[in-house]
C-alpha cells in the first residue's frame, strides 16, 4: 500500500504530461491562439524536465527522500492550481514549466523509495507498480482528463490533476517512513555511462521514438477534427490509444525476454513507423462519414507498436550498464523528455506549414531514423564480437 501512493503520484504526473493532446483545441480558442502555439506546451513542459530531473536529482541528493517527495509534489500541485487562474499563455507556459520540475524530481525520487522500502525479491514489482502509474494515465487519466477539458473547462482539468497529486501527497505524508537512503548519482557517474558507446546509440534511439510519438500525438486532435471527430470521439480515440499503449508495455516486456531487447525494439520501431504513415494515408482518404472510424486502426498499432519499444529499451539498458542500470535510465529518461520537446516544436512547424494529416509520415521518419541508429549500434557491436 505505500508504494501504490507512490503509482498514484505517477498517474497524477503521466495524465499532466499527455493530457494537453486532448485539450489543444479548448485552450488555443479560449486564449485566441493557435493549436501549433498551444503545443509549445508541450516542448516547454518535457525541455523543463528533460533539464531540470538529473540537475535536481543531484541538487537534492541529500535531502530526505520523503521531504524530497513532499517539495516535488507540493510544487506540481501548486503550479497546476496555477495553471487553473493563468489569464494568459505565457503564464500558463509557465506553470507548465514548473509542474515539469516537480514532475522531474519526484519520478526518479518516486522509483528509488518504492526500492528503498520494499523487500529485495519484491523490488522489480514495486518498481513496476509505480511507474504503471505511466501506462495506467494514457488509458484512464488522458481521455478522462479530456473529457473532464470538454465537457467543463480545461482548466478543469487542472484542478482534477492537482486533487489526485494532492491525494498521493496525502499518502506520501502518512504512510511513508523518514531517513530513507539518500543515494542518487553525481553529475561524474552520469557523464561515465554516457561514454559508453552503446549507451549513446541507446539514448539517441529512444529520442527519435520520442520525436516520432510526440510529433504527432501532440495534435492528434487537429486532424481528427477535420475529418468530423466530436469531442467525445476524440476522447473515444485517446481511450484506443492508451488502451494499446498498455498492451505494448506488457508486450515488450515480454517479448524482449523471449526474443532478446533488440530484436523487439526493432520491430517495435519498423511497426510504429508504418502506423504514423499509415496514419496520414488514413487521414488524407476518409472523410467525415463512417468511413473516419478507420483511423482508428493505425492509432490502435501504433499504441501497441509504440509502447513496445519502451520496456525493451529499459532491458537493453539494464544488459550494457547491469552495475549502473540506474544511472542509464535515468538518462534514457531525460533523453525521452528531450526528444518530447523537439516533437512538440517539429510537429508545431508541420501543422503550421503543411496540412494536419502530414504530421503521421514526418513522425515516421523519426522513427525510421531510430530504427537506423538501432541497426549502426547492432552492427557496432557485432563487430567487437568479432
Amino acid at each position: 500500500m505505500r508504494v501504490f501512493w507512490l503509482a498514484l503520484a505517477t498517474f497524477a504526473i503521466g495524465t499532466e504530461a499527455f493530457v494537453i493532446a486532448g485539450l489543444l483545441p479548448a485552450i488555443s480558442a479560449d486564449l485566441g491562439i493557435s493549436a501549433a502555439a498551444a503545443g509549445q506546451l508541450v516542448t516547454a513542459y518535457s525541455l523543463a524536465y528533460a533539464i531540470g530531473s538529473p540537475v535536481l536529482a543531484v541538487l537534492l541528493n541529500n535531502v530526505d527522500r520523503k521531504t524530497a517527495l513532499v517539495l516535488a509534489l507540493s510544487v506540481f500541485i501548486v503550479s497546476n492550481l496555477f495553471a487553473v487562474i493563468a489569464p494568459s499563455f505565457p503564464l500558463l507556459m509557465v506553470s507548465r514549466v514548473l509542474m515539469a520540475l516537480g514532475a522531474g524530481l519526484c519520478t526518479p525520487t518516486a522509483i528509488g523509495v518504492a526500492v528503498a522500502i520494499s523487500a529485495p525479491e519484491r523490488r522489480g514489482r514495486a518498481v513496476a507498480l509505480v511507474t504503471s502509474g505511466l501506462t495506467v494515465a494514457t488509458v484512464i487519466g488522458v481521455p478522462l482528463g479530456t473529457i473532464v477539458g470538454n465537457q467543463v473547462s480545461w482548466r478543469a482539468t487542472f484542478v482534477l490533476v492537482a486533487a489526485l497529486g494532492a491525494l498521493a501527497l496525502a499518502g506520501v505524508l502518512l504512510r511513508l517512513p523518514r531517513n530513507l537512503p539518500t543515494a542518487t548519482a553525481s553529475f561524474a557517474d552520469r557523464l561515465a555511462v554516457a561514454r559508453h558507446e552503446s549507451v549513446v546509440y541507446a539514448v539517441v534511439t529512444t529520442t527519435f521514438w520520442a520525436i516520432g510519438g510526440l510529433t504527432v500525438f501532440t495534435y492528434l486532435t487537429v486532424p481528427l477534427q477535420r475529418i468530423g471527430f466530436s469531442a467525445s470521439e476524440i476522447s473515444m480515440a485517446l481511450l484506443v490509444f492508451g488502451s494499446a499503449a498498455a498492451v505494448g508495455n506488457m508486450l515488450g516486456g515480454h517479448l524482449a525476454d523471449r526474443l532478446g531487447p533488440v530484436p523487439t525494439m526493432a520491430m517495435a520501431l519498423a511497426g510504429m513507423a508504418t502506423a504514423l504513415v499509415l496514419l496520414s494515408a488514413t487521414l488524407k482518404t476518409v472523410g467525415p462519414d463512417q468511413s473516419r472510424y478507420l483511423v482508428l486502426f493505425p492509432i490502435f498499432a501504433w499504441g501497441i507498436c509504440g509502447w513496445s519499444f519502451f520496456p525493451a529499451q529499459a532491458a537493453s539498458l539494464i544488459r550494457i550498464e547491469p552495475q549502473a542500470a540506474t544511472v542509464a535510465l535515468s538518462l534514457n529518461s531525460s533523453f525521452m523528455y528531450l526528444g518530447f520537446a523537439i516533437g512538440g516544436a517539429l510537429g508545431g512547424i508541420v501543422l503550421s506549414s503543411s496540412a494536419p494529416a502530414d504530421l503521421g509520415w514526418v513522425g515516421g521518419l523519426s522513427v525510421a531514423a531510430g530504427l537506423a541508429v538501432l541497426g549502426l549500434r547492432r552492427r557496432r557491436e557485432r563487430l567487437k564480437l568479432a
